[in-house]
Formats: C-alpha cells, structure tokens, sequence
C-alpha cells in the first residue's frame, strides 16, 4: 500500500524511547495544512502511535487501539495483534487506507489494515510517503552517532523533509513518559 500523506519515525535507543512525524496534509499535489499532528501518547504516556492515512481513520483507530491497550493492560504485542485482527475483519475498517506504528519501550511494530504486524529489527521504523528517506536517515545515525531516540527522529524528519514532497518540516515529537511502563509484565491473555 502506497500512503502518500505523511511520514512517520519510531526510535527506541538506550531505554528511551520516540516518535516524531512531520505536519503536511496533502490533497492531490496540493499542500492543505502543515500543522497536523499525527502522533499522539496512549495508555498514561506508555504507549506512542502515529498514523499515515486520513485524520477521521486515524481517530478510529487510535480510539479502537486504545480500547485494545486498556483491555490488556497495556500488553503491547497482544494489543497490536487485536487491532490488526479487528481491522482487517471488519468491513468497515477494512477499507482504510492507513497504516500505524506502534511502539512502547520494548517494541515498535508498524500495523496495515490487511492484518499485517511488522516488527522492528533495529529498534527504528517509519511509514508513509518520507518513511524511506527518515528510516535510512535514522539508520545512519544510529549507527554512527550516540544522538538520542529524540534526536535520531527529529533529524531524521527534518532530512526527509528535505526530500520528500508529501512531507514537511514542521515536525511533532513525542517521547515516552520516563519510568513509566517498567510495571508491565507480558501476559498471556
């Protein structure tokens, strides 16, 4: 699925972790809005999620992901599979066009409407039409940097808003709450 609407970077380094994306809102080839905001913190700051997609599905679906979290108490992979389960089952949601990243201080996983969960395997990832630019960004400086998860995605956003004509530089960053989230044990539900 080719999104064409914004781009979104998922860092975890060093316990820490981030999530930035830039504020464009394209219709067509044209530029509508460049402040949007398409990140956000669930579960008490635990849990960071941004989305590439149309803002009324990302309500949705923020709201349907959060319900998922507070029924797991905030196990992240089993609430991630629900969301992925639901959406790709319900006719309704099913014809999204979206894409989410999900992430707490363990895991980062990117979730698709066609069921897919694709989890990160160097703790960085991104989505959206900048999402290869951010992630290569991203990449080179985790590995030749000591920057921080926050640093590594504003960077990288701000890179990728050179690039990429879906995406801008006015950038919305979002870090997990300090000390939060060390209580959650894997559950079994």
């Amino acid at each position: 699925m080719k999104v064409r609407s914004t781009t979104v970077l998922a860092v975890l380094r060093d316990g820490q972790g981030a999530i930035a994306s830039d504020g464009q809102v394209t219709l067509g080839h044209t530029a509508v809005k460049h402040g949007a905001v398409k990140v956000r913190k669930l579960f008490g700051g635990q849990v960071l999620v941004g989305f590439a997609g149309g803002a009324a599905d990302a309500f949705s679906l923020f709201e349907k992901f959060e319900g998922h979290l507070e029924r797991y108490r905030g196990h992240l992979k089993r609430a991630t599979v629900e969301l992925a389960r639901e959406w790709r089952r319900d006719k309704i949601l099913r014809k999204l066009e979206a894409m989410m990243v999900v992430m707490d201080k363990k895991d980062i996983f990117v979730v698709s409407g066609n069921g897919d969960i694709i989890e990160s395997d160097d703790n960085l990832t991104s989505i959206g039409s900048g999402g290869p630019y951010a992630l290569a960004a991203g990449r080179a400086l985790m590995q030749n940097t000591d920057l921080s998860a926050a640093q590594i995605c504003l960077k990288s956003l701000q890179l990728a808003g050179e690039i990429c004509i879906y995406t801008n530089t006015n950038i919305t960053l979002l870090e997990l709450d300090p000390g939060e989230g060390d209580e959650i044990e894997d559950q079994k539900d």
